[in-house]
């Protein structure tokens, strides 16, 4: 599928999402005017997400969460939260970006995954593959989780920033792989480059013959890639419940930071134990850090100014004006001020 067209199907679904959102779903609030105090959400297969671990460690204060199933992908998510089918979601920044460019009204609230010198995205070969460069990629095959998202941006900035010109990137095909099934795709010769991030990457090195070409930390440094977002009437109707949510989310990205990661990591395996959703847990043995860049999952503007100013440019906004500044708030996070817990 040519990217451009990959494009324009995304925004035409994030139109789509936005009019359906006007019927769809429960009320931002219960009917006796009270705040509402479960939120439903879409969870990850053998991970532990940082909403979870709030609730486990304590930190939502009598809020609740309700798991409706596991997400396919951050802009699924997200499109899950604006149709009202869950109270959040989670996405790339740019993916975020799409949705409130078709007038979604969406609001993001706080960081939740990032790219650091630990944990990042890494874009892999064989060993014995001939690609070693950028424009090696030209005519090849990269298997990422999904289209329109933290991949595909980072993929179509490193051709960018190797001098591929645009006619050159769209020869580049990135292929949609389940992240659990890209790296037997690449083992099998079936894609021939795999985005691995995480746990999945850790356990691809651990086994062998495969070596990286680039990573998004060495393309961009340390950042906060995606946000939670929630509906902006649910904000509205239930200010209290989001501020304890984010305040929640914040302290468990930090108790992570401070936390020794075997002890990280024997609570995320207690968690899914306690969970009973048959899942394996061996992944949770490479898991490093949440990435987070920010203090409590505080959001620089920069986070979404870089993915407002790249979409302008591919021409993915389609010429619509948008401000970074509208599309996130740092107003329920108690570490803005400065970046300690107020």
């Amino acid at each position: 599928m040519p990217r451009t067209r990959t494009s324009t199907t995304l925004l035409a679904l994030a139109l789509t999402v936005v009019t359906a959102a006007a019927g769809c779903g429960r009320s931002a609030a219960t009917a006796s005017g009270q705040q509402v105090t479960e939120l439903r959400y879409q969870g990850s297969v053998g991970a532990v997400t940082l909403p979870e671990l709030a609730e486990d460690l304590g930190y939502l204060d009598g809020v609740k969460l309700k798991w409706i199933g596991n997400t396919i992908s951050g802009p699924q998510d997200i499109q899950a939260a604006t149709t009202g089918d869950t109270e959040f979601g989670g996405a790339f920044n740019g993916a975020i970006v799409k949705l409130a460019a078709a007038n979604a009204p969406i609001t993001a609230v706080i960081g939740y995954y990032g790219s650091n010198e630990v944990t990042y995205q890494g874009f892999y070969v064989l060993e014995d593959s001939p690609i070693r460069t950028a424009r090696d990629l030209i005519g090849k095959r990269i298997g990422v989780n999904t289209l329109g998202a933290h991949a595909e941006a980072v993929v179509k900035t490193y051709l960018a920033r190797n001098g591929l010109n645009d006619d050159e990137i769209k020869q580049v095909e990135l292929v949609v792989v389940p992240p659990v099934n890209t790296e037997q795709g690449l083992r099998q010769r079936q894609i021939d480059v795999a985005g691995l991030g995480g746990t999945l990457r850790d356990r691809a090195l651990e086994r062998g013959g495969v070596r990286p070409i680039f990573t998004d930390h060495e393309l961009l440094g340390t950042f906060t890639a995606g946000s939670y977002v929630f509906r902006d009437d649910f904000i509205k109707a239930n200010p209290d419940t989001v501020r304890t949510f984010v305040s929640g989310v914040a302290k468990a990205i930090e108790w992570s930071r401070s936390q020794p990661r075997e002890e990280v990591i024997a609570r995320f395996e207690d968690i899914l134990r306690k969970r009973a959703r048959n899942e394996d847990n061996s992944q949770l043995q490479f898991w490093r850090s949440y990435g987070v860049a920010g203090s409590g999952g505080v959001i620089a503007d920069s986070e979404f100014a870089t993915w407002v100013d790249w979409l302008s440019r591919e021409g993915e906004l389609r010429g619509k004006k948008v401000s970074s500044a509208d599309i996130y708030s740092n107003e329920f996070n108690p570490y803005r001020a400065g970046g300690e817990l107020s």
